[in-house]
């Protein structure tokens, strides 16, 4: 259920009644190539929310829409820096427990904000809260304006330029310690570009609308297996 079909009495009636479920998805706004729009990350981080919460009865709030994405300077990017991006999550946190909310999944669909939801652990009351970042639930390799990302877009939008689509930085072939240093270097601030020169980590030009909805499916299946245990 999405909070924007609840209303005030009958939500604190059912928070009385039954253990509420909350679901924070956290995305970015960051350039994605030139096919995909700068909202990807958090086009697909609310799409897979909206799925997770209809499977399970969980409660979706809005989607923080910006994240930690500095890496991408001077490609696009509007970015929150860690330290304020943790404390809009804690203030978020906070007034849902006050609210007598007893759990409360982060979702994330954003690398770059990792290192800031890890820190929450430690503010918030034990099992309070889980961050959970959505392609460690799905076998294939994941990307960034790649083959995964431009599939999941084409299954939810109709927003996706695939005449503009081009291969990027490719690392197969490459040997496992080149392809850690690579990595390193595209978190840092400003790297990506040095290592994906068109913003693309990936090739997304044989991307298609029915592998999308496979790895939302998959992802969905795979997070329903976590969230109920």
């Amino acid at each position: 259920m999405n909070i924007n079909e609840l209303y005030d009495p009958e939500f604190r009636k059912l928070i009385k009644s039954k253990k509420i479920t909350a679901i924070i998805p956290v995305g970015s706004i960051e350039q994605h190539g030139a096919h995909l729009p700068i909202s990807t990350d958090s086009d697909i981080v609310t799409e897979i929310a909206s799925r997770l919460a209809k499977k399970c009865g969980f409660i979706v709030f809005p989607t923080i829409s910006y994240g930690v994405s500095f890496e991408h300077e001077p490609l696009f990017n509007t970015s929150l820096k860690e330290d304020n991006l943790k404390k809009i999550l804690e203030d978020i946190i906070f007034s849902l427990e006050k609210n007598h909310i007893k759990k409360i999944f982060i979702l994330n669909g954003h690398h770059g904000n990792l290192e800031t939801l890890k820190r929450l652990s430690g503010v918030c009351k034990p099992g309070l809260i889980e961050t959970l970042s959505y392609w460690h639930f799905m076998k294939h390799e994941f990307d960034h304006a790649g083959f995964v990302e431009t599939s999941l877009m084409l299954a939810i939008s109709n927003k996706v330029k695939m005449k503009k689509a081009k291969k990027g930085l490719i690392t197969k072939g490459l040997s496992e310690d080149e392809v850690k240093r690579i990595g390193k270097l595209s978190a840092e601030p400003g790297g990506f570009p040095k290592v994906a020169k068109n913003g693309v980590w990936g090739d997304p030009t044989g991307a298609t609308k029915k592998d999308g909805q496979r790895f939302l499916a998959e992802i969905v299946r795979n997070l329903v297996k976590k969230c109920q245990t």
